[in-house]
């Protein structure tokens, strides 16, 4: 159990400006920028907005995250419905830097009004850091990654979104595989090492949902992991979310694609509770854009998730 997870950090190229430095002096022209970044986003996966946009499902909804710490004080943060949780055994928080953990989480739960809105503000996030900070890494061992995962397990979550990568574990597979029994939708990053990279983990698990990015023009990240085990493509170049301290920076790289399905998933499990994780990878399936190769390919796997169909949306909700 001496296996390093890696968040999947250092090989995250940001491809746009970073404009987080910017945010005490921002002009009325970055800020609209930003704010059409974030529209383009949702635009791609036709995430519902407005009137009739799924709010009454995200009452309620329930999600959690393994990643480094979140600052719980940001202002896109800040009031929402967000629990840190302590790892076992842990006598205080750990010593990993806040710039990841926070713009995953904002990407979910951003307060609606902040400059980094999130996709389901109204819904709550339970968030464990089991990170260290190693020189400029931050890293996890594969046993604390499996007490992560088992902590969330009893939160009453519905989605648990895991932006990180490593090797194969034993221990780790079994759990995952438990969890989805359990009914729980695990999600992760594909990696970014490229696409003739190894397999990277828990991605590549059968009982996972694996996420490729891509970016506005819906071609695939140059350095997003492939292969077989790819589920769904999402947008993951310059991503406009929440920077560590305050305001937002741009983000690119297959972590912060993850929780554009972990959304999208909690949604249609949302539209009918008693689903399981199967099922809602096959509605999600169903209903993808299908890119590149025609059906289920390397790099976009089923296509790039789309979410207009669920929840009361304006295109109406059916059945998965």
């Amino acid at each position: 159990l001496t296996l390093v997870f890696l968040v999947a950090l250092l090989a995250l190229v940001a491809f746009a400006v970073d404009l987080g430095v910017l945010t005490t002096t921002r002009t009325e022209l970055q800020r609209s920028a930003d704010a059409a970044a974030i529209a383009a986003a949702w635009e791609l996966i036709s995430w519902p907005t407005g009137e009739g946009s799924g709010g009454q499902c995200q009452t309620g909804l329930r999600l959690g995250i393994i990643d480094t710490a979140v600052n719980a004080r940001h202002e896109a943060l800040e009031g929402q419905k967000l629990e840190i949780i302590g790892m076992p055994g842990s006598s205080g928080p750990t010593n990993s830097s806040a710039q990841h953990g926070t713009a995953v989480a904002a990407l979910l739960i951003g307060s609606a009004d902040s400059k980094t809105p999130g996709l389901l503000p109204l819904a709550s996030l339970a968030a464990i850091d089991p990170f260290e900070r190693v020189g400029r890494d931050e890293r996890s061992s594969a046993f604390a990654v499996v007490k992560a995962l088992d902590v969330l397990t009893n939160r009453n979550v519905s989605v648990i979104n895991m932006s990180l990568a490593g090797p194969h574990n034993a221990l780790l597979e079994r759990l995952v595989g438990r969890v989805d029994e359990m009914g729980v939708i695990v999600v992760a990053a594909a990696g970014n090492d490229g696409p003739r990279a190894a397999l990277a983990f828990p991605a590549a698990f059968p009982a996972v949902l694996a996420v490729a990015a891509l970016d506005r023009t819906k071609r695939i990240y140059r350095r997003s992991n492939q292969g077989s085990h790819i589920d769904f493509a999402a947008p993951g170049v310059a991503i406009w979310t929440a920077a560590s301290i305050s305001g937002g920076k741009a983000k690119t790289g297959t972590s912060f694609a993850a929780p554009f399905v972990s959304a999208a998933a909690a949604i249609a499990k949302a539209t009918v509770p008693a689903s399981s994780p199967a099922e809602v990878a096959d509605a999600l399936a169903a209903r993808a854009l299908d890119l590149g190769l025609a059906g289920k390919d390397p790099a976009f796997g089923h296509g790039l998730v789309q979410a207009d169909s669920y929840c009361g949306s304006a295109k109406g909700a059916g059945p998965l």
